[in-house]
């Protein structure tokens, strides 16, 4: 799977310690993140991450081109609720392209850690099963 990790400043170490818990799975997946918090999970795990630029400075939107283009599976944004962005408008628009193209999304621990169980236990591999039964994924009818 092609999995996407965002923090906000004050939600870094709890993704870099995420990260290192579940180091074991991430491996078999393509790794995609924000400049900074990519940067600091793999220096923690040694994990070959493509990084993108810093949210603020459109990393959000290069992460939501990707979902747009079909080419994401999970995003894990794990958001600090109570510190205001000042790029809000880029953080819904990056939620509604999860909605819009049906990526699940997690935005605090407790959902990310059940979206990765359901990873683990192959719950999550709807693209795998579509593209064995010939089902087309990630157009729609205009």
């Amino acid at each position: 799977m092609r999995i996407a990790l965002v923090a906000h400043d004050r939600k870094k170490d709890d993704m870099v310690n995420f990260a290192i818990a579940y180091q074991a799975l991430f491996t078999g997946h393509e790794l995609f993140a924000t400049g900074t918090t990519g940067g600091r999970i793999a220096e923690a795990t040694g994990l070959p991450i493509h990084r993108f630029r810093s949210g603020p400075l459109g990393g959000d939107q290069q992460i939501g081109a990707l979902i747009a283009e079909n080419r994401l599976d999970l995003l894990i944004f794990l958001r600090d609720p109570l510190m205001a962005q000042p790029h809000e408008p880029d953080i819904i628009a990056l939620l509604r392209l999860c909605d819009v193209h049906d990526v699940p999304v997690a935005t605090n621990m407790a959902s990310a850690e059940m979206l990765l169980r359901g990873i683990w236990r192959g719950d999550l591999a709807w693209r795998e099963i579509a593209a064995e039964t010939g089902i087309e994924t990630g157009e729609q009818a205009d």
